[in-house]
């Protein structure tokens, strides 16, 4: 039961090219209220054609936080996130009934909803000899040691994703623990309510989507955004999708149409793991992509 008193945090999920963007943009407008980037690629300044950063039409519409706000260079954890938004919400509810915060990093997003469970501190240089078995080895090597070090996380991690394997290994060779033994233990307690809703639409629309915007990123000029990037072609920030395909290219690994064809691969897969990862959720509302911001106002927040 909602208490009617209070403010809401609206969390606004759903896989990539889903129309996230656009439909927060309209619903913070009606609303009167901000948005917070839940997109873990658009924190970074020196990345925006390949993380899909809202125009500067759509900034200048509504305020966004966390948007391009932090260099590749530095060192933004997800419990920095946590502390920021929770800041940011406090702050902005003292003159606003609503927040909207939108995005598909859905690990970053139920950080600030549920809380992060306190692991022990990591040693640097575990985490640039990880960095470095991944570019000798390949990620199934990552795969093979999480498995061995901690099975029951293995069996929950998404396996093509080298920032969370990265991330379960350093803890697990940190600590000397399983990562799963840190998990759970800590949750978080909110003074606003939450409404949290996820968008969908049918898998071959929500491919050719994919396919079309990375067509877009390409006409408007990724290229030549990752060849000024390659020099930090080694950071775990860059090594995402749209990027890492591109640096193969330029290191003749792949031909410029075979990169091309692997990130639009890469961003299905992806798409079809955040559907999965939402899925396993009992709190949120799924609505189909063309619902109106109107319809969701009336539906859900004309009673305050």
């Amino acid at each position: 039961m909602k208490d009617l008193n209070k403010k809401t945090l609206i969390t606004i999920s759903g896989p990539t090219a889903v129309g996230k963007t656009k439909f927060s943009i309209d619903l913070a407008r009606i609303l009167n209220c901000n948005i917070i980037s839940c997109d873990s690629r658009q924190f970074y300044k020196e990345l925006t054609i390949g993380t899909a950063v809202p125009s500067k039409k759509e900034l200048k519409a509504v305020k966004h936080h966390c948007i391009q706000h932090k260099s590749i260079l530095d060192t933004y954890t997800i419990k920095d996130f946590e502390k920021e938004v929770l800041i940011i919400i406090n702050n902005e509810f003292k003159n606003n009934d609503y927040i909207i915060m939108s995005g598909g990093s859905g690990l970053y997003m139920d950080a600030v909803i549920n809380g992060l469970d306190n692991f022990p501190k990591t040693d640097d240089k575990v985490r640039k000899q990880l960095n470095s078995e991944l570019n000798k080895f390949g990620i199934e090597y990552l795969q093979k040691k999480l498995n061995k070090l901690d099975p029951l996380y293995y069996n929950n991690v998404d396996k093509q994703n080298p920032r969370r394997l990265i991330r379960a290994l350093e803890i697990c060779i940190s600590s000397n623990k399983p990562y799963s033994s840190f998990i759970g233990k800590q949750k978080n307690i909110h003074e606003f309510n939450l409404f949290n809703m996820a968008m969908n639409i049918k898998r071959e629309i929500l491919y050719n989507k994919i396919n079309l915007r990375v067509d877009k990123m390409i006409d408007d000029g990724l290229l030549e955004e990752v060849k000024t990037l390659i020099i930090h072609k080694e950071l775990n920030t860059l090594n995402t999708i749209g990027y890492k395909e591109l640096f193969l290219f330029i290191e003749k690994k792949l031909t410029f149409e075979q990169s091309i064809e692997e990130i639009k691969k890469n961003s299905r897969r992806f798409a079809k793991r955040q559907i999965t990862w939402l899925k396993r959720k009992e709190d949120i509302i799924w609505v189909n992509n063309d619902v109106t911001p109107e319809e969701i106002k009336r539906n859900y927040f004309d009673f305050k």
